[in-house]
């Protein structure tokens, strides 16, 4: 019994330990830099229905974080082809595009955290609407 728990425990504390991978933080203009000059791809990872109120920023790829999570139903095509550049993600604060990005990082992928789409309004980027052949995202 003691065995078990003893495992039990340094399973998750190795598990949150690969977790904490740190992940580099971009300001809006670095991130735009890298996506012009073609070395990264930017990703908005949050849902379908914020997509929709806010637009996305100019040149982003939408792919729910909860799709990232489940099925992979969008992203699996997506890192298929574009596996060997950078991906920066975006969510409304930093929160769920830093999950993304460490989940990513931890099977391989190159990745960072461009914050939240208020900081990128903040910036001064242009937001467009949500392109009609984007996926459908999870409520």
């Amino acid at each position: 019994m003691r065995l078990r728990l003893v495992s039990l425990f340094l399973f998750v504390l190795l598990a949150l330990t690969a977790c904490s991978a740190d992940v580099a933080r971009l300001t809006p203009a670095e991130a735009a830099e890298r996506v012009a000059a073609g070395s990264a791809v930017l990703v908005d990872v949050r849902e379908s229905g914020e997509w929709a109120q806010t637009g996305i920023v100019a040149g982003a790829t939408p792919l729910a974080l909860s799709d990232l999570r489940g099925e992979r139903r969008d992203w699996k095509p997506f890192l298929a082809a574009h596996k060997d550049r950078e991906i920066v993600l975006y969510c409304r604060s930093g929160n769920r595009s830093g999950q993304a990005a460490r989940l990513l990082a931890a099977e391989g992928y190159r990745t960072a955290n461009a914050g939240g789409l208020r900081d990128w309004l903040a910036a001064g980027k242009k937001v467009a609407p949500l392109p009609p052949s984007a996926p459908a995202g999870q409520p």
